[in-house]
């Protein structure tokens, strides 16, 4: 690609927004390696819920709340450990231990759940503890007394007794329901939870962590394992810019080579190139690969592997062969035969640049395909078993009903990040077809 070619670029909007695009997406991807670790990400996306148990379960982002007239609300995590306890010491070794956390609550729905997580520290006689919520308009609410153990975890929406002096009404709907509205609505306001507790040890201890679970979360929502989707966004992007890439580079190479190879030495060596390219077009791609993520590996190398090997004897040789035929018969191919040539100096220094302009823009818009092929594999669930890659989030959400229970962000968002990909790749393609292709340039 010379400088005028260069310049043809910035001839083309599309071009420019292709461009644009694509250098998003390597910067995206660029960032997700160095922030995002492999191996970190592999462990904390296959961490499942004790890993992301501070997130609330398939809620979607929480920038949707500025398309609502209904606010979603947001989750509320306290630590004991950001407030200060009031510890009173008590007779026979018995201690009183005090602490409340205050918030503001705006929402126009209800949380989804509250869970209080407790760690704590005794020999033999556990800490026991009690619950109080206070509510804006000054009630006051006994929720719960129970003893704790060394590693304890505390579901109010799962807490049947409470439910029953809630009135039937779970923990996330009764304690922050209106008594006062005859419709079922959120009271706003200034929310307490004081939790008191009893040691009966000199040195016990205990600490909390309250969870009030909301609706919305985050950039990308969050699926039914409580994970962060946008890690799987992110991740996603380096992973099908590398495979779409790496695919379409070594395919497009092998086959450029393969038919110069064909091409130049004839015979039998074209012949054989001709009838494997002839029998390998008419092999059903998908279902092949199908059978190998079934029966041999999803490892996203081995599928790559199997893709190449079935893509370099593909049309395209066809297509090359012809211009080479043209080339091989040229003056400057005889006069490199004249002074002594190799066969292998022809081919690569004097057959394959020709082809080059051809190339180019050939590769550029298969980088997509290839990108969707892989994505087609994960949803059929047949994507590497390790890696979060946006096929991979479709193939969950559908395998989790995500568009029966009106979770779209779910499916959309990976959607989008393809479609974003293909667009790109193909506006810079076809914008390189008629920079290279000058007869098109009329059409």
């Amino acid at each position: 690609m010379n400088l005028n070619q260069l310049r043809d670029i910035t001839r083309y909007p599309s071009a420019i927004a292709g461009l644009v695009i694509i250098l998003i997406l390597v910067l995206i991807s660029i960032y997700t390696i160095i922030a995002y670790p492999y191996q970190e990400t592999i462990i904390k996306w296959r961490g499942g819920d004790m890993v992301w148990q501070d997130n609330p379960r398939t809620v979607p982002p929480t920038w949707t709340n500025y398309f609502r007239s209904k606010k979603l609300p947001e989750s509320f995590i306290f630590h004991s450990t950001d407030v200060e306890k009031q510890i009173t010491p008590l007779k026979d070794n018995l201690t009183d231990v005090a602490m409340s956390f205050s918030f503001d609550y705006t929402a126009d729905d209800f949380p989804q759940e509250i869970t209080l997580f407790f760690t704590a520290n005794y020999e033999k006689k556990a800490p026991y503890i009690s619950l109080i919520w206070h509510t804006p308009d000054g009630r006051k609410l006994d929720i719960g007394d129970f003893a704790i153990d060394k590693t304890y975890t505390r579901r109010l929406s799962q807490d049947e007794k409470l439910t029953k002096k809630l009135g039937g009404q779970p923990a996330e709907i009764g304690l922050f329901a209106d008594p006062n509205s005859q419709e079922l609505k959120p009271l706003k306001g200034t929310y307490t939870l004081e939790i008191a507790g009893l040691t009966f040890e000199p040195d016990s201890q205990f600490d909390v962590k309250t969870v009030i679970y909301g609706k919305v979360f985050g950039l990308a929502g969050t699926d039914h394992l409580r994970r962060d989707l946008l890690l799987a966004l992110l991740w996603g992007t380096p992973v099908a810019l590398a495979f779409g890439l790496l695919a379409a580079v070594i395919t497009s190479v092998l086959t450029m080579i393969i038919a110069a190879t064909g091409s130049w030495f004839g015979g039998w060596v074209d012949s054989l190139i001709q009838r494997i390219t002839e029998i390998n077009m008419m092999l059903p791609v998908l279902p092949i690969l199908i059978m190998v993520g079934v029966f041999y590996s999803r490892s996203l190398w081995v599928i790559l592997g199997v893709i190449i090997l079935l893509s370099i004897f593909g049309a395209s040789i066809k297509s090359y062969r012809a211009i080479f035929m043209q080339e091989r018969e040229a003056g400057y191919i005889q006069a490199a035969q004249s002074y002594g040539a190799s066969n292998a100096r022809i081919i690569f220094l004097y057959l394959v640049p020709r082809i080059i302009p051809v190339l180019i823009p050939s590769l550029v818009v298969l980088i997509p395909s290839f990108v969707f092929l892989e994505a087609s594999l994960a949803v059929l669930g047949l994507g590497d078993p390790l890696m979060p890659t946006w096929g991979k989030i479709i193939d969950e959400a559908r395998t989790n009903g995500a568009l029966y229970k009106g979770l779209y962000y779910w499916v959309l968002e990976p959607s989008f990040m393809l479609m974003l990909t293909g667009f790109s790749f193909a506006m810079l393609g076809f914008a390189l077809d008629r920079i290279f292709n000058p007869r098109l340039r009329e059409m």
